[in-house]
């Protein structure tokens, strides 16, 4: 009897571990790729003491750190692991090349210092008015003013997905996915066929719910770790081209602003650097789970999680807010 039951244990156990193998298998989320932004000659935004370089470089490494330690059977790659410098093209490209299903990428933000003017006296102007003998010569007092700057107050974190007007680059680098995959999968779309440019604008589609359904993640994360948040933003005027030349899901994500000197320390401190880098793992670990857990794997839109409204610069969607206007310019991204 104990023999028995010992055999039907043992191949119930023996079950559950080929089941749990059979969904690690099926996750669509095998490899992240975490970029640092910016690097080598390109410092990006900086502070008093710190550049943006140097601080998302900090926080990648223990991102990644992390994210293999939680997830040991996905492939953990970095696009940089010192003070290199790379184009924005070649960070796109690397993540492509190296097929990864989830692009998550560092920054900091900036905001440009504070103008203040005030009179401190008057001086004459001399000015003429008139041609030959109707010239006549005038004078007036106009202000003489002290110009000073104080630095930006601005602070808080946001997540970038790259924005609506951006899909047809998106759906071009889905294309050459497909291109790629198709040489070793019969059921990849041809991106040379109508049905085939129509599966990756759908993909595209489906991505991008993604890519917010993350993004509204990491921020909430972060609220829960006592981070002012704007929330999961897009830029329309420039888009920001490591989320719309990667053919996979996308954020940017804006950890605080290196300008402000609190924001600063915080960053640059190991407890911040701690926090913030747990706060995006957690957030990226849910997401995981959450995709892995419905039917359709990372490219499903049916997962439970309601993604927050997106705020754009120059439009408003889903009755966000705009964003306040002081900080840096993303192109380069």
């Amino acid at each position: 009897m104990h023999k028995k039951l010992f055999v039907s244990s043992f191949f119930i156990l023996i079950s559950l571990l080929s089941y749990n193998a059979s969904l690690a298998q099926k996750s669509r989320i095998k490899t992240i790729i975490v970029d640092a932004g910016h690097g080598g000659r390109e410092p990006g935004a900086k502070g008093s003491y710190s550049t943006e370089a140097q601080i998302t470089l900090a926080l990648s490494l223990k991102v990644a750190a992390l994210l293999e330690k939680e997830l040991p059977d996905t492939k953990i790659v970095q696009s940089r692991t010192t003070d290199v410098f790379q184009p924005v093209t070649e960070k796109a490209a690397f993540a492509n090349q190296n097929k990864g299903d989830l692009f998550v990428c560092i920054h900091v933000n900036a905001a440009p210092p504070i103008r203040h003017s005030q009179v401190t006296g008057y001086r004459n102007k001399v000015y003429y008015t008139g041609k030959g003998k109707n010239r006549k010569k005038h004078t007036k007092k106009e202000p003489v003013y002290k110009v000073w700057y104080t630095p930006n107050p601005r602070y808080g974190t946001g997540t970038y997905v790259w924005a609506a007007d951006r899909d047809d680059n998106k759906a071009n680098a889905m294309s050459e996915r497909f291109e790629s995959e198709a040489e070793v999968s019969d059921d990849v779309p041809d991106p040379n066929t109508p049905e085939g440019l129509i599966a990756s604008r759908l993909w595209v589609q489906k991505y991008f719910k993604n890519s917010v359904r993350l993004a509204s993640m990491i921020e909430n994360e972060f609220v829960k770790i006592g981070r002012k948040s704007d929330g999961v933003l897009q830029r329309n005027e420039k888009g920001i081209w490591v989320l719309q030349a990667t053919n996979m899901p996308a954020v940017l994500i804006e950890t605080g602003f290196i300008t402000n000197k609190e924001e600063e320390d915080f960053l640059n401190s190991e407890e911040g650097q701690e926090q913030m880098s747990a706060a995006i793992v957690r957030a990226v670990v849910n997401f995981k789970k959450l995709l892995d857990s419905s039917r359709g794997g990372a490219g499903t839109d049916n997962a439970s999680a309601n993604p927050a409204p997106v705020k754009t610069k120059n439009t408003v969607t889903a009755a966000s807010a705009t964003k306040s206007s002081g900080s840096k310019t993303q192109s380069g991204k």
